[in-house]
């Protein structure tokens, strides 16, 4: 800490407290978050390194920049960029009921949901996805920032059922208690653009019990006509009750009112960088013909996210199916075999493999992924100060 002068708290926790600083070097302010680890078991440790190690290797123009970490005096202390225009939620409430134009609610949203997708392309959930965890610096520029609870999926056949996150932008199946997942992550963000359209939460009640209620039936009031059918109807999709019909943040940004703002705020350079493995798959060339081979990879949603899905097929495979379904046919007196139609003349018969396969290669949604089941780690507490 000596090469940081502390200017004042600005968050505390039960597990430490967050400070503004000025760097001693260069005299430019930054926030330390400060967790008290004396008490950690050496396996504990280890874990908050490797989490400090997730927050190191973010690095994008809409994510809050980590600047460095160390340890001393039994306590850990992570130094990130300060954005000196708040948080969105100050923004909201300063409002006094002025509705937000559509414009600035759409410039805001895309690089919220640019800053997302940097982290689901890394297979990193936020988990805490809230109008308090978005900040704007001193030019207007949305950073998400609070990886608090975010865990790296290290394993994609392990699930994570830790139930955590602000109740006000619960998903329903955490509600539910199943399993936390990437389209929870697009729930949180409905509700932050829906907080950003209304001045308000979509889901509030009384007490939480009223709250999970509402959030299980996803009811919530409209939002006002004075904004365009394709945000409204894009609230609707990211409210969807079933996570596996929520659209993933990848096929959000590729809906042309949004598509078309994201070159003010990713050079080209780092537009091809982000978008290299996230193509359109319209603008996928179309699968041609192709023989069986032995071993077929199909292109399911999840190979998007490093799961290379093969099937193996041995030669004869289709042969084998038919001569088997013949003779349970021929055991029953009285079937007679149904031949399947010739294909027309210029076309070519297409198996079942080729089918999945092309069915696969247009499917509009994205993958949906689970994070590996661990026992809470204690940073994900010790990170949230709001």
């Amino acid at each position: 800490m000596d090469k940081y002068e502390k200017v004042k708290k600005i968050g505390e926790g039960s597990f430490g407290k967050a400070i503004l600083v000025r760097s001693k070097e260069d005299g430019h302010q930054y926030v330390i978050k400060e967790i008290g680890i004396s008490r950690m078991s050496n396996k504990e440790r280890q874990e908050s390194r490797k989490e400090v190690a997730v927050l190191a290797n973010m690095s994008h123009p809409n994510i809050v920049q980590y600047k460095e970490s160390f340890e001393e005096g039994g306590c850990l202390y992570i130094v990130m960029d300060y954005c000196e225009g708040g948080d969105l939620f100050k923004k909201i409430n300063n409002q006094k009921g002025v509705l937000f134009t559509e414009e600035q609610i759409l410039d805001w949203f895309v690089q919220i949901c640019l800053a997302l997708k940097h982290v689901h392309d890394r297979k990193i959930l936020h988990r805490d996805i809230k109008s308090q965890n978005i900040f704007l610096t001193k030019d207007g520029t949305i950073q998400l920032g609070d990886f608090g609870i975010a865990r790296v999926l290290n394993s994609t056949v392990e699930l994570a059922r830790t139930c955590i996150g602000t109740p006000y932008y619960l998903s329903p199946e955490i509600c539910e208690n199943k399993p936390y997942n990437n389209k929870s992550d697009i729930w949180a963000l409905g509700c932050v653009l829906y907080e950003m359209c209304t001045l308000k939460h979509a889901f509030e009640a009384g007490n939480m019990k009223n709250l999970v209620l509402k959030i299980i039936r996803g009811s919530y009031p409209p939002v006002s006509m004075h904004y365009s059918q394709d945000l409204r109807s894009l609230l609707g999709l990211l409210f969807k009750r079933n996570p596996r019909e929520r659209p993933s943040v990848c096929t959000i940004l590729d809906k042309p009112f949004l598509a078309r703002r994201i070159h003010r705020f990713l050079s080209p350079q780092l537009i091809a960088q982000e978008f290299t493995y996230s193509l359109s798959p319209a603008k996928r060339p179309a699968p041609g013909p192709s023989p069986i081979t032995p071993a077929q990879k199909i292109t399911k949603p999840a190979a998007k996210y490093g799961v290379p899905l093969t099937v193996k097929r041995p030669a004869d495979a289709g042969r084998k199916v038919a001569d088997a379904a013949k003779k349970q046919v021929e055991r029953k007196p009285g079937i007679k075999l149904k031949q399947a139609p010739p294909p027309a003349a210029g076309q070519r018969r297409v198996s079942r493999v080729e089918e999945e396969r092309r069915k696969y290669e247009v499917h509009q949604s994205a993958p949906y992924w689970q994070p590996p089941c661990t026992n809470t780690p204690k940073l994900l507490s010790l990170l949230l100060f709001n």
